[in-house]
């Protein structure tokens, strides 16, 4: 008579999943907060809320994430220690343009078959993003797919929650004509716009990921591994620096991801205002270029699919730009003004990238 089944005969492997757990517990022990209660382990992850007795009225922000094809050149290259920064800066970065501290987050792993070290892998990335954002990790989930997903695939999620003083919530209703649009540069092309680049150097170009490329200054590999830039910490920090300031000029934030600069800044737009965005205020890194370039990509379709170089935008009054410019420096972010929000006219409508690049 053959053996009875069993969950590890039909592909998932319990004992993994917990060695797994052993492994990542170092760099989870290190993303942590005053406020978090417990370690890891639990059913569910706790914080303590009675810190929020000292604010007026604190609303509650919320945002959840993934990383999208990204994690296909990770799985590639075997290369797992980055992918976090990715997950964290796609969560956390747009909890931070309402003005929301991030507290804590929770991932979501799910994988064909369960690599204790991989999964290690993963985690330590996210933890050293959480710690980069001052956001504490206060659990996750890991998941055997088998059937679903290959043995060497995953993918990872995220879900962060933050807290913003209602009357210091930022946002389109207090952008004003006479506004300038600050950019903060991108680390490149951070985690959107993917299936695109995939596509255009893999399909269409036939590259390799260890292919060296001299405009890049290393492997097409390690440029696409890039990690995504995480601005929220350096972001609330000026939010708070401004702000002190009686008439409040920092405005709005924009996070740049999946649809491109002007559909995103068009989010903190007034329907009654329009924004003019200089292209020859800065150099996209070469990367941008060779997509359009290899994929025969028309330039609307890359401003509209990758951040050309700009990962996130302030909108505040101008004569507090400087000081948002040193601020930012400061924190080793460069930028710069890169447009000025007017009246809506009828030669003016929306938001609109005028010029040519820099460079």
């Amino acid at each position: 008579m053959s053996e009875g089944a069993s969950y590890a005969a039909a592909g998932v492997d319990i004992e993994a999943g917990d060695r797994a757990v052993e492994l990542m517990k170092e760099w989870v022990a290190k993303a942590t907060r005053p406020e978090v209660v417990g370690g890891l382990g639990g059913f569910a992850g706790l914080f303590d809320a009675s810190a929020l007795t000292a604010y007026r009225r604190p609303l509650l922000a919320t945002s959840t994430d993934g990383v999208g094809t990204k994690v296909a050149i990770a799985q590639k290259m075997d290369r797992h220690d980055t992918i976090g920064f990715d997950l964290v800066g796609m969560v956390v970065d747009d909890l931070v343009v309402c003005g929301a501290e991030p507290l804590f987050m929770t991932d979501y792993i799910c994988t064909g078959k369960v690599v204790p070290e991989t999964i290690a892998q993963i985690v330590k990335g996210i933890a050293e993003a959480c710690v980069e954002a001052g956001t504490a990790l206060v659990g996750g989930e890991t998941a055997e797919h088998p059937g679903l997903l290959e043995a060497d695939e995953y993918d990872v999620a995220g879900a962060a929650t933050g807290v913003v003083e209602a009357d210091e919530v930022i946002g389109a209703d207090r952008v004003r004509a006479g506004d300038v649009v600050v950019a903060m540069a991108s680390s490149g092309l951070h985690s959107n716009g993917y299936s695109l680049v995939r596509h255009v150097f893999f399909d269409r170009a036939g590259w390799q990921l260890d292919r060296e490329v001299p405009e890049l200054g290393g492997t097409l590999g390690d440029t696409l591994l890039i990690p995504t830039r995480v601005y929220a910490k350096h972001c609330l920090e000026l939010i708070q620096e401004l702000n002190a300031a009686e008439d409040k000029p920092l405005h709005a934030m924009s996070h740049i991801t999946g649809g491109g600069f002007a559909a995103n800044l068009a989010r903190v737009i007034p329907d009654d205002l329009a924004v003019r965005i200089d292209r020859s205020s800065w150099t996209p890194a070469p990367i941008f270029g060779l997509v359009g370039q290899l994929g025969g990509v028309p330039q609307l379709e890359l401003e509209k699919t990758l951040n050309m170089g700009v990962g996130m935008v302030a909108i505040l009054d101008p004569a507090a730009a400087d000081r948002a410019i040193a601020a930012l420096a400061e924190r080793d972010i460069a930028a710069w003004v890169c447009g000025e929000v007017s009246t809506v006219t009828d030669a003016t409508t929306g938001v609109e990238l005028q010029g040519t690049y820099a460079g």
